[in-house]
């Protein structure tokens, strides 16, 4: 009889959950995957993205050796050669450039396709003791974290959420994205009859579950925290004393809100003067009530206006004041992740560049870039303005390197394609950024093919680009040991799986008022075209997992959502195939009609790759270079005019 092994470890993807899982392994191979059971949070459930995670290990489509480009950047074209041939050509060509342009003419490219201290930051000790471009910005959570510098609180342990008496969701399809937490809600409904406002344009699968669901015309979010903030005020509901110690513009804010009437609110954000006044009312009272706060409403170019303006009313309301309450935008354990980067080897202060700028930094930085890695991302496909992005990587002047598991977008502009390691193939350490706990992911099986982990690569590369020392040489366990936090080591991690390591609770009003809650704009960007939004999907991670049959057939074709009033305005009929364009470019896809959207926008869920052709459901070909006054890239201030693809062919053939 065959045995069963199990080895602890945990979902590596962008996801506030950052779920514990169980591998079953039989003969070295995983069989299943299925969630810890006794991990406190995410208690044994997985999502319907990885829930069979050992697929996307033993894909037939995936990478297993390293490859080189034989054809024209972007045709995928390919062969395989090996790990020497590929070391000796990323040394040679990383060298060359170093010396021809310096080595700030090299750029490092990662984001989150894997939250694992050791996969997304050990290749960056190759960058940093090489002197190359560093990077900065943020691709979802720019808004918040521009608020974090400047010391407004966006988070807690949300297990206190429990106690919640209100729970506002704003902006967040929690079903969808961080379904755990909605245990919690279903905790604090069953302790305190806790009630459950959804705020979203969409009718998503969370709000059909709430109590209510309040319909806000897309981008009006502060503008409609600016009304609740009136109407606490103008009836004596706000809790003064708390919002004063809090706020060093307090009276500011006040003569800034003043203005916004439930009729003015209304009016912009198209919903009834009844449900501004019954809201602010509601979340006055409750004690405590949280608002727990999603990434969409930050990508606009007003993205810190929705972050300030909620961060306003959690101390308006003393919300901070009693366990379970405040706002909730992000939570991580208290450990030290980017030490795995080893700042400390860069022999100057480098340039550093904008990672949610790609397109810009590809196409018109002086210097160029001549040499990329990118790891742990797919620029191609979620950058803002990916028609740029492209333009950038198809430069016949830039050396490409890409780490992957499968020939995605951005791996077909690659020179050379490394074979990386899927979660079940390395060790790791992750934090989350929904909640408190740090968890191990134990290897547990030998990699498929060639692949190799991140840390090992480094380990390969780091002497043929003259880098030598200890932190050059560390295993990947040595590098995760840098991380954590004192009271922790790695072995007892290892031994227990998980640790809640829990930072401070905020408390705003401690010391003297700081923040600054007036914002310079509320209004949103407007437009006679219709407003495009492309929250994720139930089955994709961003654009993780869109080439995986299971999840492809579960998402369906890709379809564009449209109120029942646009598409009779247009003349387009549920099913039809339609164009939706700007001056950007074009994509395809079905329409499917209905009252999901609230009209004047139209929704394309999920990051689809480029298939069957380059304009297949592509949503950031359209997407803006914009961003907010913090660096969030504007990807919902897209404006599109759509059309039956019938139409579209005739107009093409009149031009």
């Amino acid at each position: 009889m065959t045995e069963t092994k199990q080895i602890k470890g945990c979902c590596p993807l962008d996801c506030q959950d950052t779920c514990a899982w169980v591998a079953h392994v039989e003969d070295d191979r995983v069989v299943k995957v299925e969630g810890a059971r006794d991990h406190p949070f995410t208690r044994g459930m997985l999502c319907a993205k990885v829930n069979d995670y050992q697929a996307r290990t033993y894909a037939p489509d995936r990478l297993l050796h390293p490859l080189r480009r034989t054809g024209p950047k972007g045709s995928g074209t390919f062969e395989r050669i090996s790990w020497d041939e590929a070391i000796d050509t990323i040394a040679e060509r990383f060298n060359g450039i170093i010396q021809s342009d310096g080595p700030e003419a090299l750029m490092p490219l990662f984001y989150l396709g894997s939250m694992g201290v050791v996969q997304r930051h050990a290749l960056m000790r190759l960058f940093n003791g090489l002197g190359a471009s560093q990077l900065h910005g943020e691709l979802c959570g720019a808004s918040m974290s521009s608020l974090l510098m400047e010391g407004h609180p966006v988070g807690f342990d949300p297990e206190e959420m429990v106690d919640s008496k209100l729970i506002i969701l704003w902006g967040i399809n929690m079903l969808s994205t961080c379904h755990h937490h909605w245990q919690l809600i279903k905790e604090a409904r069953k302790r305190h009859g806790t009630r459950v406002i959804c705020i979203d344009p969409r009718r998503s699968r969370t709000a059909e579950q709430c109590d209510e669901h309040i319909a806000i015309k897309p981008g009006s979010d502060a503008i409609l925290a600016a009304g609740i903030a009136q109407v606490m005020l103008a009836e004596g509901l706000a809790d003064l004393d708390y919002a004063r110690a809090t706020a060093v513009d307090f009276d500011a804010y006040c003569d800034q809100v003043k203005s916004w009437t439930p009729e003015r609110v209304a009016a912009a954000c198209e919903i009834d003067v009844e449900v501004v006044i019954a809201l602010a009312r509601e979340f006055a009272a409750a004690k405590p009530a949280v608002l727990r706060a999603g990434v969409a409403p930050q990508q606009t170019v007003r993205g810190e206006a929705f972050v300030r303006s909620l961060s306003a009313l959690a101390a308006l309301g003393g919300h901070w004041r009693h366990p379970g309450g405040g706002l909730f935008f992000f939570e991580a354990p208290a450990f030290d992740e980017f030490a795995a980067a080893r700042a400390d080897l860069q022999p100057h202060t480098p340039r550093s560049l904008d990672l949610s700028a790609v397109g810009p930094a590809l196409t018109y930085t002086d210097p160029p870039v001549k040499g990329l890695m990118v790891w742990c991302m797919n620029p191609a496909v979620i950058q803002v303005d990916s028609g740029r992005v492209r333009r950038g990587l198809a430069r016949d002047d830039l050396f490409t390197v890409v780490l992957e598991h499968f020939m995605t977008d951005t791996a077909r502009y690659a020179d050379i394609i490394l074979p990386a390691t899927t979660q079940l193939e390395h060790f790791d350490v992750l934090g989350a950024w929904g909640h408190q706990y740090l968890t191990v992911n134990n290897q547990a099986v030998a990699p498929q093919g060639e692949a190799k982990s991140h840390g090992e690569v480094m380990r390969l590369l780091a002497p043929r680009l003259g880098l030598a020392g200890p932190a050059y040489e560390e295993s990947d366990e040595e590098i995760a040991a840098a991380t954590m936090p004192d009271g922790l080591t790695l072995d007892d991690l290892k031994t227990e799986g998980w640790r809640k390591v829990s930072p401070p609770r905020p408390d705003p009003a401690a010391g003297d008022p700081t923040l600054r809650f007036a914002s310079d704009h509320l209004e949103p960007v407007e437009s006679d075209a219709l407003r495009l939004l492309t929250p994720k999907s139930h089955y994709f991670l961003n654009s993780s997992f869109a080439n995986m049959p299971r999840q492809r057939k579960s998402q369906g074709q890709p379809e564009l959502e449209m109120n029942l009033a646009d598409a009779e305005r247009l003349g387009l009929a549920d099913g039809e195939e339609i164009v939706m364009a700007n001056e950007r470019g074009e994509v395809h896809a079905i329409l499917a009609v209905s009252d999901v959207i609230c009209a004047g926008a139209v929704c394309l869920i999920g990051k689809w790759w480029s298939e069957p052709t380059e304009t297949a459901a592509l949503a950031n070909m359209l997407t803006p270079s914009s961003w907010s006054v913090g660096g969030q890239p504007a990807y919902n201030d897209t404006f599109v005019v759509v059309e039956a693809a019938s139409q579209a062919g005739l107009r093409e053939d009149a031009a």
